[in-house]
């Protein structure tokens, strides 16, 4: 120390390698080390030094800033990242950092975030014709995985507040193809938007607000919504439950409704209705009961200004085009515009099970709901 004083960095760095040999683990001795390397400009010494101290303690600190720095400065991008980006896992971690380590945080934070939005145009470039020539189903997982890995899009998991079904895909959007019934539904656009316009003239008491919380229940994010027609609903079918006033002014959706692979679960499937959005009205981001089954849109009435997002993926209804998605994975949905948006809603199975697992999910619901019914609860203190 007293060598680097003097300004005599070879001698030492020379007394630095002796005391390395006679104490291996000291951390500090291999950053003394780079550091008098650096003054001498051995550039290999001072990072073969300061990878020493990192080899003894991954977590060193002192040695992972001044490695970034090194790799920063010897314009090795794809090392600096590595280790800024360690240094920011490590410095987040550190209860009340001081102004300078804010202050290098703040510096690896805008040179990774730098260096990613240089490499967005040329792999977008590179990989761009690749993806676009894909499938449909393949195209959608590799935009996804370039927008993900260049930190362009956050990747969405299943948040069931329900029934939770191991292993299925967290798709967002569900490929058209799994729906081959898609057209046929999507042709009957005029006559069912027909049947809603008819509806919505003499609704009576067959709109209701969709959100209609208990007494008691804290609204939380649904307060604004909760007992309000800024979010409308006509049900055709609610929870398995046939709606017979709504389905006989509508026959044509009934109709197109009986003509699709829905669930019948007493209690609990299908659900199908109207679903009208204000003008400037939004449904907030929320998850929902179970992955079993896919929701579909049919959008009907769609003024400009109208937005949908499931996960990290964002779509514009357009009327007459149906689609699919697991409500499972955080949604939201808005109308900025001055009209009312219209969009019929109901569900399926999801396109991930067989026909075996859709029945082996059935006769679980109507299994548990028969012995956790009131009559069976009944029955069993009666035996008592």
């Amino acid at each position: 120390m007293a060598a680097l004083k003097a300004g005599n960095a070879a001698a030492a760095a020379e007394l630095f390698r002796s005391a390395i040999k006679l104490d291996p683990t000291a951390g500090s001795l291999w950053r003394n080390l780079a550091h008098a390397s650096r003054l001498m400009d051995d550039h290999a010494g001072e990072r073969a030094a300061l990878e020493g101290a990192l080899e003894l303690d991954a977590r060193d600190f002192p040695a992972l800033v001044r490695l970034a720095q090194w790799h920063e400065r010897a314009e090795d991008t794809r090392e600096a990242m590595i280790r800024w980006t360690a240094v920011i896992q490590l410095g987040e971690q550190i209860a009340d950092p001081a102004p300078a380590l804010l202050e290098l945080l703040d510096h690896a934070r805008a040179y990774c975030a730098a260096q990613n939005d240089a490499t967005i145009t040329p792999v977008r470039s590179k990989l761009g014709p690749r993806i676009a020539a894909l499938e449909q189903t393949p195209r959608r997982r590799a935009a996804a995985f370039v927008d993900h890995v260049l930190g362009q899009r956050r990747v969405y998991q299943n948040v069931c507040a329900g029934l939770y079904y191991p292993f299925l895909p967290p798709d967002e959007f569900f490929d058209d193809h799994h729906f081959p019934w898609f057209a046929q539904l999507a042709s009957q656009t005029d006559a069912i938007r027909g049947e809603l316009q008819a509806l919505l003239a003499e609704p009576g008491d067959d709109l209701i607000p969709y959100v209609r919380m208990e007494r008691g229940v804290s609204g939380g994010q649904w307060g604004q919504l909760n007992h309000n027609l800024d979010w409308g609903a006509c049900f055709l079918w609610e929870y398995g439950r046939p709606n017979t006033p709504v389905l006989d002014r509508c026959p044509v959706t009934a109709a197109a409704l009986a003509a699709l692979p829905s669930a019948h679960i007493p209690g609990r499937a299908p659900s199908a209705f109207f679903s009208m959005l204000k003008p400037r009205t939004r449904i907030p981001p929320h998850t929902g009961v179970t992955n079993t089954r896919a929701i579909v849109h049919l959008p009907l009435i769609v003024p400009p200004g109208c937005g949908f997002r499931v996960g990290g993926e964002t779509r514009e209804w357009v009327e007459g085009r149906p689609f699919a998605f697991d409500d499972t994975i955080e949604h939201e949905a808005w109308n900025d515009s001055d009209e009312m948006r219209a969009v019929l809603i109901f569900d399926v199975w999801n396109p991930h099970l067989s026909a075996e697992e859709q029945a082996t999910v059935a006769d679980y619901c109507e299994t548990i709901d028969a012995l956790t019914s009131p009559a069976a609860k009944t029955a069993t203190l009666s035996a008592a």
